[in-house]
């Protein structure tokens, strides 16, 4: 007994983890959720290139596949772009998830642009690793104008980079009003 009690003993103080915006990556999981989901469901329902009319004149499903980037940049090379841009999506998240680490919980137009662009490029990731290539099916268009076909990994990078322009732009922080620009 007398052993033990020599023994200097530590102490061991367990702090709290700081309030930073990580638990904001649950928005990510339901983007990459959504987006396997919608494309699975496009990918055993329609059949390839051959539009499904939803809202005449605005938007058909027409399931298309992209090896390339946006707009199906560099959807001829040879291959190697599925590693370039996988490679490229995985250096991106990381980057994003270092940063949603430091930003505070509260800071949510930050926070939630950033969970919005890393659930669609871990959405397309998936179909890069899995398929060889990224499932569309989304065809909006007016008369004989039509946008390439995209998905909702692609939609939720849209929408969180046009917000983090413009809650940058004109927003503030989440804890004070708006922002004068001049």
């Amino acid at each position: 007994m007398a052993i033990l009690a020599a023994v200097p003993r530590k102490e061991i103080r367990l702090s709290l983890p700081k309030s930073n915006a990580l638990p904001w990556l649950i928005v990510s999981v339901v983007v990459i959720g959504l987006d396997q989901l919608t494309k699975a469901i496009a990918r055993h329902a329609l059949v390839p290139f051959m539009p499904h009319q939803v809202i005449p004149h605005v938007l058909n499903w027409t399931l298309a596949f992209n090896r390339g980037a946006a707009f199906s940049f560099l959807e001829d090379a040879s291959g190697w772009q599925t590693w370039l841009f996988g490679i490229l999506a995985v250096v991106v998240c990381i980057g994003l998830i270092v940063w949603l680490g430091r930003i505070r919980r509260g800071e949510w137009r930050t926070a939630l642009p950033v969970a919005l662009i890393i659930g669609g490029a871990l959405g397309n990731l998936i179909d890069r690793v899995v398929h060889g290539q990224v499932t569309d099916f989304i065809q909006v268009y007016w008369h004989t104008w039509s946008y390439p076909a995209f998905n909702v990994a692609d939609s939720a990078i849209t929408v969180g980079a046009v917000l983090l322009i413009a809650f940058g732009l004109l927003g503030g922080s989440s804890t004070s009003g708006p922002k004068k620009l001049l």
